[in-house]
């Protein structure tokens, strides 16, 4: 099985993804964590990438997928696949056709996390963590059940990431709605794109999912 999982930042496509690896013994490919990988193990394609990087520019498609290629021959023909955060373009798109058909492969699903973006601001922004053991909270959805103390190791200082303002999270939402979402079309012409409510309590989501990977 080899699915693509598609939706902005703050979807939920990382706890997703991760609930897919637990139960099916799926591999979770991140193309940034694969060039963070690749750079520490300075692989001839790590290298390459670093030095496109180190003078700020964008990682090439080529180099995208040499990665993904690599992890492909690396692991068993019947291990199932997420591409998370990749394709994001058509080219990218037709790159992942050739590669997969290269690895007797192809995709069965692409999925779709659907939110809501007034409410994913909410839910972005309301969020903050333990300093010291990093349980999440929420300022609306599960606050501490002592104010200022954590409920897990019952330290009082707790953080917030910068970029989880309401600027940065509708800025993300129209770069994912301009370079991300016109790939979809290419997959609905073959009828495999599903949409699940991303606004649904995770669980929810989750089932959602697996009733589309059995169905």
């Amino acid at each position: 099985m080899n699915i693509i999982l598609l939706g902005p930042p703050g979807a939920g496509k990382g706890t997703q993804a991760q609930r897919l690896v637990d139960r099916f013994g799926m591999r979770q490919l991140s193309t940034g964590d694969m060039l963070r990988a690749a750079v520490k193990a300075q692989t001839p394609v790590g290298l390459q990438a670093k030095a496109v990087m180190e003078r700020g520019e964008l990682v090439s498609d080529e180099i995208v997928s040499a990665l993904i290629d690599a992890e492909l021959s690396a692991m068993d023909a019947d291990t199932g696949v997420i591409f998370d955060g990749y394709p994001r373009t058509a080219a990218q798109a037709q790159s992942l056709d050739g590669l997969l058909a290269s690895h007797g492969r192809k995709l069965q699903h692409v999925i779709e996390l659907d939110v809501d973006e007034d409410a994913l601001v909410e839910r972005i922004t309301g969020r903050f963590t333990c300093a010291k053991c990093g349980k999440g909270y929420h300022d609306t959805f599960e606050q501490p059940a002592v104010a200022g103390v954590c409920d897990k190791c019952g330290s009082t200082e707790f953080k917030r990431r910068p970029d989880d303002n309401e600027e940065t999270v509708r800025t993300r939402m129209a770069e994912y709605r301009a370079k991300t979402q016109p790939i979809l079309p290419i997959y609905e012409e073959r009828g495999i794109v599903t949409r699940v409510d991303g606004m649904a309590d995770m669980d929810s989501v989750t089932s959602a999912i697996e009733s589309v990977l059995n169905g």
